[in-house]
């Protein structure tokens, strides 16, 4: 008999406690033989404890009657599921964003480094969430491209522009605007190439001096190129070639400096 192909859904069963138990060890070698996917596993569990750990203190609270409300109606069950589970979406992602924050804020003054490196998980868990999603991919689509920038310029506090990938592959899905830390705002734009593969540009205001040339990170098979510089904070991620990347991020950064007119 062949052995079972595991898929990214499994890791949710598995996390959920839904994976029947007879599967649990053939699973567990399927994982040990792909470290691209135990590796994704293993940041889904770490973002679940920490969700965890910081809603702990509501999780006794009753369930607002707004909610009961919603759920107790008549009507297609798969759409209230659905929002349930875009709204638990941008919940981790706020709470991971703010997590961090406190984190960085509880021990003193953040260096750079931490800084930055919290800005950089957020914008990668916020990859993950929505480049993932079928129908509610972006918040503003591209066909609203004007209204798109300058809205997340005013909220974000700093010039946009939607670069042009179309030379690189990808066209532009949209844009939405996301918390980030307790306080602070990110814009992020979603790309999409003629295969469907998603790549996304996050966009925040860099308060600070400090500067940057590309800096990589890799987590999960998802590569990530980020950098400070004139004001922005911004992280280009997806599931293609460093090289690649290195080339989106450069022509980014250029039109990013340009302007909402790039």
């Amino acid at each position: 008999m062949n052995p079972r192909m595991y898929t990214e859904n499994d890791i949710h069963l598995a996390l959920d406690g839904e994976m029947p138990g007879d599967e649990r060890a053939a699973y567990e070698r399927w994982l040990d033989a792909n470290p691209d996917m135990k590796a994704r596993a293993d940041r889904y569990a770490a973002d679940r404890e920490r969700l965890r750990r910081t809603l702990e203190p509501v999780l006794g609270q009753p369930v607002p009657p707004r909610l009961q409300q919603m759920l107790s109606q008549p009507g297609d069950r798969s759409q209230r599921l659905s929002w349930l589970a875009r709204a638990a979406a941008a919940a981790l992602i706020f709470v991971l964003g703010a997590a961090a924050g406190y984190g960085v804020g509880f021990v003193g003054r953040p260096s750079a480094d931490a800084g930055t490196q919290a800005f950089v998980e957020s914008a990668l868990a916020a990859h993950r969430v929505y480049s993932a999603e079928k129908l509610h991919v972006v918040e503003v689509g591209a066909d609203q491209r004007d209204h798109l920038v300058g809205w997340l310029s005013k909220r974000v506090g700093v010039a946009m522009a939607a670069p042009d990938l179309s030379p690189q592959g990808f066209r532009l899905i949209g844009g939405r605007l996301l918390p980030l830390g307790a306080t602070g705002t990110a814009a992020q734009f979603m790309y999409e190439d003629v295969t469907g593969k998603r790549l996304s540009l996050y966009v925040t205001r860099q308060s600070g001096e400090e500067e940057t040339g590309f800096r990589l990170e890799t987590e999960g098979g998802v590569n990530a190129l980020y950098w400070l510089d004139e004001g922005y904070g911004c992280v280009v991620a997806g599931d293609v070639p460093e090289a690649m990347l290195r080339g989106i991020a450069d022509s980014a950064y250029r039109q990013l400096l340009q302007g909402p007119h790039a």
